[in-house]
């Protein structure tokens, strides 16, 4: 005997018939309510990536780029886990003067030997929506000049059919990191240099 009225009142009310043509539309939302729970992809396109740098001394202000050489990342919604690499390639560093640059790459990079800079995350605060605009920190290891430390940066990120934008600010401490300070006798520099990223992609979750 049924002993459950409700159930009874919904099996009367939706017949066999309509029961079996709302079976596509519930296997439907079966299929796609676990892709919240996916993982999420982004690979960045160097070609729409920018990073820039800029570095301050006691009468200007010094600008200038570096290319992205591959910018990959994924990561789990549910528990922040990050994996994934950004890799820069040193020998872009171009400030728009050829001796400055060149003293950069030879006495403080020393790009010819430590050809990549890179980015590796491990841990993603925040939540990231995949259409609409989200802010979250990406942790992760920041290798320069053949040195890892650990860093937290903040992240702007803009996602909407697919695409990404993000935007990123930070400062590198790279004199406290074990690199050379290029000031003189007559010129006198920061001891950070402050980063700038905007990069565009594709984002997908994934099983």
């Amino acid at each position: 005997m049924n002993t459950n009225p409700t159930r009874s009142a919904i099996a009367g009310f939706w017949g066999a018939g309509e029961r079996r043509a709302w079976l596509p539309i519930a296997l439907l939302v079966a299929t796609l309510t676990p892709a919240f729970a996916d993982n999420i992809a982004v690979h960045f396109d160097p070609a729409h990536t920018e990073v820039n740098f800029t570095l301050s001394d006691v009468l200007h202000t010094v600008h200038g780029i570096f290319h992205l050489k591959t910018g990959d990342i994924q990561f789990d919604p549910a528990t922040g886990k990050a994996t994934g690499r950004l890799v820069v390639d040193a020998a872009s560093g171009d400030s728009g003067s050829k001796a400055r640059d060149g003293r950069m790459h030879r006495n403080i990079l020393e790009s010819s030997k430590f050809t990549e800079i890179t980015f590796t995350p491990d841990r993603v605060d925040g939540k990231v929506t995949l259409d609409g605009d989200s802010q979250v920190q990406v942790h992760g290891t920041f290798n320069l000049h053949g040195s890892a430390h650990e860093l937290t940066i903040p992240v702007q990120v803009h996602a909407a059919n697919q695409q990404v934008t993000v935007a990123t600010r930070f400062n590198v401490p790279y004199v406290k990191w074990g690199l050379k300070n290029p000031s003189t006798l007559f010129l006198r520099v920061g001891d950070q240099v402050q980063i700038d990223i905007r990069a565009a992609g594709t984002i997908t979750s994934t099983s």
